[in-house]
């Protein structure tokens, strides 16, 4: 059997196991806050995110363009199937670890890290498109500090709003209201996640001469919702219990704010094409949040592990990409 075809029906697989990864280690950001509050039991919670993920993957595809062709161009791209190949085992690796340890890392900055470190593995500084990845690294970094602004703004708003009102009568207002928002995230978190692999495998599809656009195919489309839907549906409790207890002490009222915050930025990014990371975003819209309510009640050592994890997740996820495709071109 032809060994392209063999290595595309590889990344095909391996984006697909990236996405339901992906699904039970992000998607637990995005019902974090209504779980921790019990505005939503855990398996309702999830069904519900679930569904809410397809839609959103099957909504958009401007991400997935994004991803194609801004990181490195695949048409051009040397030994194009074995870097996207080192690039999604690098990527895996990382989600898992930090899944297993209850981080919440970024499977954004773990993927696009590893394209640009398998790339520079083949074909030197050269194989990068700086203009297109220059642009991605800057919504990488300015989305959460943006997230930490809103959720700051957004909650202190709700504070001079609700002033007067009875908290309990308020919180049990708010813990309705949280079902729409955790749905609402759900959703945006479909929009920009799941396009992900979208882009990889087009990018693969392109690279290996089996597509000569960056248009999106519809089975592409369809099997990365439903592989985010079916990941989603697993669930992710210890990063749920990290995002949603292990920063802040989280009421209905501070969910809403976070949720609300987090859907704004992650949905803002979408519509200008452009992948961020829903975990940085969500994680930095409860601290925003959690520092308007009261500075002291955010659990800063763990927003401070955290951070180290985001930091370091660019450099290891490119350097585990660059041996695994240093591997992999030696057998094939």
């Amino acid at each position: 059997m032809d060994v392209v075809f063999i290595v595309t029906v590889l990344i095909v697989i391996g984006a697909l196991a990236f996405d339901f990864i992906n699904g039970f280690h992000d998607t637990a950001n995005a019902i974090a806050t209504s779980v921790s509050t019990k505005a939503l039991k855990p398996r309702h919670a999830i069904i519900m995110a679930a569904i809410m993920n397809f839609v959103g993957a099957m909504t958009f595809t401007g991400v997935a363009k994004t991803i194609t062709k801004d990181i490195v161009d695949p048409f051009t791209l040397e030994n194009g199937s074995i870097v996207i190949l080192a690039a999604l085992i690098a990527a895996i690796f990382w989600n898992l670890l930090t899944w297993y340890y209850g981080i919440p890392s970024s499977s954004s900055h773990a993927i696009i890290g590893s394209i640009a470190g398998a790339a520079l593995a083949a074909a030197g500084f050269d194989a990068l498109n700086y203009n297109g990845f220059l642009k991605i690294l800057q919504a990488l970094i300015i989305s959460p500090l943006l997230a930490f602004a809103v959720g700051f703004i957004v909650y202190s708003i709700f504070k001079i709003l609700f002033r007067n009102n009875n908290l309990t009568r308020t919180n049990r207002n708010f813990r309705y209201f949280q079902v729409a928002t955790a749905a609402l995230q759900s959703f945006t978190h479909g929009t920009n996640d799941a396009q992900k692999a979208m882009g990889i495998i087009t990018m693969a599809l392109i690279a290996n001469n089996y597509l000569t656009t960056s248009d999106i195919p519809f089975w592409v489309q369809f099997s990365c919702a439903l592989a985010m839907g079916l990941g989603t549906s697993v669930g992710g409790w210890k990063i749920i219990k990290t995002v949603g207890g292990n920063i802040m002490k989280i009421r209905p009222v501070n969910g809403v704010a976070a949720d609300l915050t987090g859907a704004l930025i992650i949905f803002g990014a979408t519509y200008i094409h452009l992948p961020v990371s829903t975990t940085h975003v969500i994680s930095s819209s409860i601290l925003g949040v959690g520092s308007a309510h009261r500075v002291k009640g955010v659990k800063w050592t763990t927003a401070q592990r955290m951070i180290i994890t985001w930091v370091i997740t660019l450099p290891i996820s490119a350097t585990v990409a660059a041996i695994s495709y240093f591997i992999l071109n030696a057998i094939f």
